[in-house]
């Protein structure tokens, strides 16, 4: 024993065997955690996380919102395409008519050309045949105050129609500036031949249709010895390729052509080549 133990105040206090306990709980508490702690952390160290994602399974009405999305869109597409194929033709159309219209313009400005130059070519027979007219009618008075009797061109320019022979004089004269159109029968347009025909029809007489026909339909008389209503043939008895009517004064009146159209003209404007007496 030490010197000093029987003095109270150097003695060590005694613990108490609750307070060791208590105090090696504690301990091994700690212990046990931080091993636990440490094992954890190893095998956290040796095993890394691992994340899955799952993802959202196609279910049935799914791909059925799909594929009736696609055929919208097909449908779409076509309908853009079919659109555009109707502008495209559209634009065709327009363009095709645009040409058209051109055309039309430039064949009727052509058409109007053509009828301004057979108006002038009218204009211009009628002033001839006004001149002729008054020629014929001077070559007539001073034939009739001849003292030798000047021959032919009096008998013709003084012969007047009578009867049925004036009938078609009249008939044919009344046409004077309708159109010739070839195979025409009136009544507003005529051929040679179409004119002759309806002149006599409308006195009762029947004539051939063509001008070889009617060329030697009649008795033939002398070119020197005409009277009103006589037929007048171009080219031979038989094959004459034209015909008119005698009206008197050395005139006749024909179908002429396309140009000209029915006219009144002399005989010298186009000299026939024999003549028929139908009447």
């Amino acid at each position: 024993m030490s010197h000093t133990a029987h003095i109270r105040s150097h003695r060590k206090p005694r613990r108490s065997a609750s307070t060791i306990a208590m105090r090696a709980g504690v301990a091994g508490g700690v212990l046990s955690t931080l091993a636990v702690a440490g094992a954890s952390g190893s095998a956290n160290a040796a095993e890394p996380v691992t994340q899955t994602l799952e993802l959202p399974t196609l279910t049935a009405d799914l791909a059925a919102q799909v594929a009736q999305s696609a055929d919208v869109t097909q449908q779409a597409a076509a309908s853009y395409e079919l659109q555009a194929e109707r502008d495209a033709a559209a634009a065709k159309a327009a363009k095709e008519a645009k040409a058209d219209l051109a055309d039309a313009k430039k064949k009727a400005a052509e058409e109007k050309k053509k009828a301004e130059e057979a108006a002038r070519k009218a204009a211009a027979e009628r002033a001839s045949r006004s001149a002729e007219r008054a020629t014929l009618s001077a070559s007539a008075d001073t034939g009739s105050s001849d003292s030798s009797g000047s021959s032919a061109g009096s008998s013709t320019s003084t012969s007047t129609a009578t009867g049925s022979a004036a009938a078609v004089v009249a008939f044919v004269q009344s046409q004077v500036g309708d159109a010739y159109v070839s195979g025409g029968t009136g009544p507003n347009s005529w051929d040679c031949s179409g004119l002759v025909q309806a002149a006599f029809k409308s006195v009762g007489v029947d004539l051939p249709r063509v001008s070889q026909s009617q060329s030697t339909a009649g008795t033939q008389v002398g070119l020197s010895n005409l009277q009103p209503g006589d037929i007048l043939y171009w080219g031979g008895a038989g094959s004459a390729y034209h015909v008119g009517v005698y009206v008197g004064d050395g005139m006749f009146v024909g179908a002429q052509n396309s140009s000209t159209g029915v006219v009144k003209a002399s005989l010298d404007y186009d000299p026939p080549s024999g003549a028929v007496r139908v009447l």
